[in-house]
């Protein structure tokens, strides 16, 4: 879904680098269109990890469930999640990841002079996104939000770190299109670990 959603992203931008190039040079036109192979191909990298982890809710329940019948079989049943909260706070997480990043932009491109300073601001900022969204996304199985967040706000250093492994995780190509099932069950074993953490 993720990788549908970026292709499809890709595609208009390729429509939209032959539009503004109609009528004008043949150089002009392969110049843009190989300009926006170079952007997608940008893009999908850099979006990547907000747009994958915007479709695990959809089947966070089943990833869960499994690593719980493995590693913590005594827990009771978890609080059910109706399909419109886990969309909703999917969608929250992909909107605010999506905004921030493209607010950061071009703070971005300016960083790429020095990339120690872009790969430590980038893989932070993901890392905040990411743990929180993860994290509750497991952690609002099994306490209401408001304990959830407070709980998450406790340890924040914590989730913000596994957020960053998450990051990493999910930039690295082939391998992050299995990520999610590993960060999913990174972040329940995080939310079993902390004290107080069950319901």
């Amino acid at each position: 879904m993720a990788i549908l959603l970026l292709v499809l992203l890709g595609a208009g931008l390729w429509e939209l680098a032959g539009w503004i190039a109609a009528g004008l040079a043949h150089w002009v036109g392969w110049l843009a269109h190989f300009g926006t192979l170079i952007l997608a191909a940008g893009l999908a990298w850099f979006l990547f990890p907000a747009v994958i982890t915007m479709f695990v809710g959809l089947f966070l329940e089943a990833i869960a469930s499994a690593v719980e019948a493995r590693h913590y079989p005594g827990r009771p049943p978890a609080r059910q999640q109706g399909f419109a909260a886990l969309l909703a706070t999917s969608l929250r997480f992909g909107a605010a990841a999506l905004f921030l990043n493209l607010v950061l932009l071009p703070a971005y491109l300016l960083m790429l002079l020095f990339p120690p300073l872009y790969l430590l601001v980038f893989y932070w900022v993901n890392g905040y996104l990411l743990g929180r969204a993860y994290f509750e996304l497991v952690a609002y199985r099994r306490l209401d939000e408001r304990a959830a967040d407070a709980l998450r706000r406790a340890w924040s250093g914590r989730v913000t770190l596994a957020g960053v492994i998450m990051a990493l995780m999910l930039t690295v190509p082939v391998f992050n299109l299995f990520a999610p099932i590993a960060a999913t069950a990174f972040a329940l074993h995080l939310f079993e670990a902390m004290p107080k953490a069950t319901s």
